[in-house]
């Protein structure tokens, strides 16, 4: 007998598929399990001070944090329903659905661990390892990969994302001062350097 024949053993007491995955994390079964009992947390908080507890106390409804998705896993689900949306959309119309900037914030932070701010604030679209990053995203419909960034925006980090005609997604983080123009109203930057052959 294997040592995770067990979750065999709860998929046939009709354990939920839940409960299945949570005995794999933990390698035992339920009926393995030690439990504690209520007396005994008891019998352990009896002599703690009271005053010493923190209250919980109904509030507003949880928000995610400056942007951040509730859920990294349901974000990846999001953008993978996104993108085979968007990918059905052009093969019933022959037409792009315009959401490539939203897409490419998702694919970073997926990809690259983006942070995004709250909406609509004006500089840079969140951190990266606790840089101010830039997302540009480049849709199929572009030929070149060159983006061009306003060089008042706050930011140290810029992150193209490319987007190509099959929904395939890559991306690249360059620092500011990698940028060119950097005397001018815009910095460009591109997403593969003039030695790539890709």
């Amino acid at each position: 007998m294997s040592d995770w024949d067990f979750l065999y053993e709860m998929n046939e007491r009709g354990y939920s598929p839940e409960e299945i995955a949570d005995a794999a994390g933990s390698g035992a079964a339920p009926w393995e399990w030690e439990y504690i009992s209520r007396e005994w947390i008891d019998s352990q908080l009896k002599d703690a001070p009271e005053n010493d507890a923190i209250p919980v106390e109904p509030g507003t409804p949880f928000q995610s944090r400056d942007g951040f998705p509730f859920s990294t896993l349901e974000q990846a689900e999001i953008f993978h329903d996104l993108v085979d949306c968007a990918t059905r959309h052009f093969e019933n119309t022959g037409r792009y659905l315009q959401v490539w900037g939203e897409l490419g914030e998702i694919y970073a932070e997926i990809k690259f661990g983006l942070r995004r701010h709250g909406t609509h604030e004006a500089g840079s679209d969140g951190t990266i390892a606790g840089k101010l990053v830039e997302v540009k995203t480049i849709s199929p419909e572009k030929a070149s990969d060159r983006v061009l960034v306003k060089s008042q925006g706050n930011f140290e980090q810029l992150l193209i994302v490319r987007i190509d005609r099959d929904f395939q997604f890559e991306g690249k983080l360059f620092d500011r001062s990698e940028l060119k123009g950097a005397t001018g109203k815009f910095l460009r930057g591109r997403l593969k350097d003039d030695t790539s052959n890709a």
